[in-house]
């Protein structure tokens, strides 16, 4: 599931079996800093809804298995409290590395207070794994056997933690579209992706650069006529 299909619009659509996210980013933490659409823009697009949408993220990023997503579901349905608590937890952290790698991105110092709430976190999210049968095979699971419902937010964090300190950091960016700002590796060759996706940000781009091409025509060739 961690390919991103053809159809998809900037950020996701609705698919006949739910929400399809795009997930571009090319790293876990990246992908869930992407769940926030358009952050420069005056009314942003929330992707994660409801803990419902938390959880097929969770499920298309290969963070848990049908089985794993299907208890987390079953318990959300139970403790709907419970569920609406992780998925503030797990939006807040959305907002934390966004401001972390947003820094990291732009060659600026990691907000200290972002860090912080990083390392609040990982406490939870460096618990020993441990090995479960699903049906003819074997997993990684956290925790003990309940449905864990922080088990995406803790994920994502361990794998924030691991970007961090393993790299590669230098490659880390942030798109340089204007309503756009998602976060991204950049594994081109060069290193000199600017654009999320260039079908997408990329086109955007080089349409607004024709448009400001084509007016200075414009405008130059109405003073040499007048």
């Amino acid at each position: 599931m961690r390919s991103r299909p053809g159809a998809v619009r900037r950020g996701g659509r609705e698919g006949p079996r739910g929400f399809v996210f795009e997930l571009s980013g090319g790293r876990l933490c990246l992908d869930f800093a992407n769940t926030l659409d358009g952050r420069p823009t005056a009314h942003p697009r929330e992707l994660l809804t409801d803990y419902g949408r938390l959880v097929a993220w969770g499920r298309q990023a290969a963070v848990l298995s049908r089985e794993q997503a299907l208890r987390c579901v079953q318990a959300a349905a139970r403790r709907p409290a419970t569920a609406a608590r992780a998925l503030r937890r797990a939006v807040a952290l959305r907002e934390t590395l966004f401001a972390v790698f947003s820094a990291v991105a732009h060659g600026r110092g990691v907000p200290p207070a972002a860090l912080e709430a990083l390392n609040a976190v990982l406490p939870s999210a460096l618990v020993p794994l441990r090995v479960v049968r699903e049906g003819r095979r074997f997993v990684w699971a956290r925790g003990g056997a309940a449905p864990d419902l922080d088990a995406i937010r803790r994920a994502v964090a361990h794998d924030a933690a691991d970007m961090l300190t393993s790299g590669p950091l230098e490659r880390a960016r942030e798109c340089s579209g204007v309503r756009c700002a998602w976060l991204f590796l950049d594994q081109s060759r060069n290193g000199t992706r600017r654009w999320c996706d260039m079908s997408v940000c990329g086109n955007r781009a080089k349409a607004r650069r024709h448009y400001r091409r084509t007016r200075a025509v414009a405008r130059r060739g109405a003073r040499a006529a007048g």
